[in-house]
């Protein structure tokens, strides 16, 4: 079981960042390029903000993003769906449990956060941007699992 240290807190802001860089450059650059959605992510936490608070605030919604992307989905990374995997399915290779996190972050972000909270439609209406974002928060999972196994494999050796 991984203790929440430093050394562990280092690992998950590590995974967050290139992770998060890897998002971002996909849905907001790869993705228009080859003519496919752009991601919003920082106007939808804006939106979030405002419900919430009744006024946008856009460093706020810079903020939110950047935490989640650096703190929030890695840490559901490390504590609850690798733990869980590895307790439930143990002989289930990490690429497929972060392929399912990968969904399920997309559902909190399009179901929880766009509709529940902010109000927009289901899954913004299952539009372009609706699985722009399916592929962006799976790749978010799956290069944030890559990295916390390749950073904690060289710290054992």
């Amino acid at each position: 079981m991984r203790s929440a240290n430093l050394s562990t807190l280092w690992t998950m802001i590590l995974a967050g960042s290139v992770a998060t860089v890897a998002f971002d450059a996909f849905g907001q650059s790869l993705s228009p390029m080859l003519g496919f959605a752009s991601l919003a992510p920082v106007p939808l936490a804006n939106n979030v903000i405002k419900v919430l608070t009744g006024a946008a605030y856009g460093p706020g919604a810079h903020f939110l993003h950047y935490m989640a992307g650096l703190l929030a989905y890695p840490f559901g990374w490390m504590f609850i769906a690798e733990p869980l995997a590895r307790r439930f399915a143990p002989g289930l290779p990490w690429f497929p449990v972060a392929l399912l996190y990968g969904v399920g972050l997309w559902v909190f972000a399009m179901y929880f956060m766009a509709t529940l909270i902010a109000g927009q439609p289901a899954f913004l209406g299952f539009t372009g941007i609706t699985w722009v974002a399916l592929v962006g928060h799976v790749l978010f999972a799956v290069v944030a699992a890559m990295v916390v196994r390749w950073h904690e494999a060289r710290m054992i050796a």
